[in-house]
This record gives C-alpha cells, sequence and structure tokens, in this order.
C-alpha cells in the first residue's frame, strides 16, 4: 500500500447475518486484522486524534479491546492496561458494576494499573448501547485517571453508545459505522 493510499476500512470488516442470534448483524473484525494494511491503517486512523494529547496509557476493554489497544500502544509508545471481565485478573483489582439487559456484570483492573492524574485513552473494537464503555470510564476515574478520550473501530449509531460518552463528556473517535443492530 502506497502511503498516501487510504484503503475503505469498512470494507475489510466482514458482516455476519443472524449471529450470534436471529436478526443481528455480527460486524467481525478478524477480516480487517487479518489484512496487514489495514490492520496499521486502522491503528494509524485510531491514533491520530491523540498524537499530541499526552497519552500515557491505553486501556482496553476485553478482548478485542487488547488487539487494538495494543497495537495503539506500541505505536504510541505508551503503557497497556487490560479492563477484563470478573475473576480474570490476579492480584488486588479496583471493579466496576454495570446494567445489562437481564441483571449485572462487572469489570476488574488491577488497583495500581493506572496512577491518579494520568492521561488515558480507552479502547475496544465496537462501540454499541455504551454500558461497558461507560463503565469502564466510570472504573479509571474511580482511580483518579483522567480519561482523555475512548476510541473504537466501528460504531453502531442506532445503539446510542457514542451519544451516552459525549453526554458524560468523553471524547469519542469512531473510524466506521454500520447502521442498523
Amino acid at each position: 500500500m502506497q502511503s498516501s493510499e487510504k484503503l475503505d476500512l469498512k470494507s475489510l470488516i466482514r458482516s455476519i447475518p443472524d449471529y450470534p442470534k436471529r436478526g443481528i448483524i455480527f460486524r467481525d473484525i478478524t477480516s480487517l486484522i487479518s489484512h496487514a494494511d489495514g490492520f496499521k491503517q486502522s491503528i494509524r486512523d485510531l491514533s491520530a486524534p491523540y498524537l499530541d494529547k499526552g497519552i500515557e496509557k491505553i486501556v482496553g476493554i476485553e478482548a478485542r479491546g487488547f488487539i487494538f489497544g495494543g497495537a495503539m500502544a506500541d505505536y504510541l509508545g505508551v503503557g497497556f492496561v487490560p479492563i477484563r471481565k470478573q475473576g480474570k485478573l490476579p492480584g488486588k483489582v479496583v471493579a466496576q458494576d454495570y446494567s445489562l439487559e437481564y441483571g449485572t456484570d462487572r469489570i476488574e483492573m488491577h488497583d495500581d494499573a493506572v496512577a491518579s492524574g494520568e492521561k488515558v485513552l480507552l479502547v475496544d473494537d465496537l462501540i454499541a448501547t455504551g454500558g461497558t464503555a461507560v463503565a469502564a470510564c466510570e472504573l479509571l476515574q474511580s482511580v483518579g485517571g483522567q480519561v482523555e478520550g475512548a476510541a473504537f473501530v466501528i460504531d453502531l449509531p442506532d445503539l446510542g453508545g457514542v451519544s451516552l460518552l459525549k453526554e458524560r463528556g468523553i471524547d469519542v473517535h469512531t473510524l466506521v459505522a454500520f447502521e442498523g443492530l
């Protein structure tokens, strides 16, 4: 790929109808990350708005946020912090509960992963309703982390997640949007 040539990243994301259940279209990033130039471009494009923001750590949400977040941390020359589902991290953790359609869930990170005042960027592959991303921001803020923004490859705008984050004062950057579910 020539450095001036931009790929259509949306075309590199496979859409799988009726997965995981009828009526849902699953947006599969494995076809994007297996395309070397597409993956490189997605990392550059996700990182671009934050190059001069003094980001000190990238925080990725389990599991696909680890793929993009780890590569972005390397690209920006900063550390990486994983936010995981409950019970996946050893040692002392801080946690944040959040609501699901039927019940609650919990995410965790190590209690010393983000220092008070540290500038962080939250990363995941996709934002839908925004519940997990909001919980992650609340978790980071509870330890004093300064959330400079949240970056996602895919936005499902009909589900309102980006608006939910913006209402909380979080800068949001996405690369592609898919209308509908």
